[in-house]
């Protein structure tokens, strides 16, 4: 079995480059091999898979994941880390340390990757850009099918909240646009080092084909987003910017097979989809 990260090799890379874990960076690296076995194993990566890992830090998570055979590229943002990964991998599982790409930049900005594209992604994303490195690559990466991403767990559920729920909201219904995500799994933050204040959640998420509808997915997003802006508004009223009156925009929900009384928090990717046909009519 390959050697992965222990608690005192993670505190000696971090003082062998000077490095202080941040909450702005939201740098929480896992200490604890196990669990990194188990977070491999809940996202199904075997060795024909070409992994895409945001994040990877000090490398916790990419030992674990080089470990099954695959391929990982790996996006840093901290040159430093970017810098340190490879050497800790040659030195502690040289034999995988071919199968290693990193990349040093921001993974909001990156929209093309060196080699072959990527058939999966997992990822520790942190708090504050979890939802927009996961919508962004889901956007600009469409060759890969499933994906399980460490997020904490009030993002978790987020991202997992059906129509209806209280936390549903414009996480949930843009990435419902391009996938189906559920929650496999919770991490608490014994394993973390710094030990964050809140556990965290494994989020399993499989593309599909995205509902079958005439408006462009930025139409739709555009419907989505007005409709939580207030989201205890009736629908009516949260559109009626869009629609240029409340009275248009009921009658334009309407004709969506919606009732323009109620809340976004109760409509499902198809529902948002209808109303900005309806929107692409308006415009046209």
């Amino acid at each position: 079995m390959a050697e992965l990260l222990d608690p005192r090799t993670i505190r000696e890379l971090a003082a062998s480059i000077g490095l202080r874990p941040t909450k702005q960076r939201g740098q929480n690296f896992v200490t604890d091999a196990n669990t990194v076995r188990r977070i491999v194993a809940k996202s199904g990566i075997a060795a024909d898979d070409l992994v895409l890992e945001i994040g990877p830090g000090l490398g916790s998570l990419t030992l674990g994941l080089l470990e099954t055979g695959a391929q990982v590229t790996a996006i840093e943002i901290e040159e430093s880390l970017a810098q340190l990964l490879p050497e800790t991998v040659k030195r502690l599982q040289p034999e995988n340390a071919e199968r290693l790409r990193v990349v040093h930049a921001d993974a909001l900005e990156v929209t093309d990757l060196p080699g072959p594209q990527p058939s999966a992604v997992v990822a520790n994303l942190p708090y504050n850009v979890a939802v927009p490195v996961l919508l962004h690559l889901l956007e600009t990466f469409d060759d890969w099918r499933n994906g399980l991403v460490m997020v904490q767990l009030e993002v978790a559920d987020r991202l997992v909240a059906d129509p209806g729920s209280k936390v549903y909201g414009v996480p949930s219904a843009k990435v419902a646009w391009y996938a189906e995500a559920r929650r496999v799994g919770t991490v608490p933050p014994t394993v973390f080092w710094p030990v964050p204040n809140v556990d965290s959640g494994l989020v399993k998420v499989t593309r599909r084909e995205p509902p079958r509808t005439t408006a462009a997915r930025e139409t739709v997003f555009t419907v989505i987003d007005a409709a939580f802006a207030q989201r205890r508004k009736m629908l009516r009223s949260a559109l009626s910017v869009l629609f240029g009156s409340s009275a248009a925009a009921s009658e334009a929900i309407s004709a969506a097979g919606v009732d323009p009384t109620v809340r976004g928090e109760v409509l499902a990717i198809d529902d948002f989809a209808r109303i900005a046909e309806q929107l692409t009519e308006v415009e046209g």
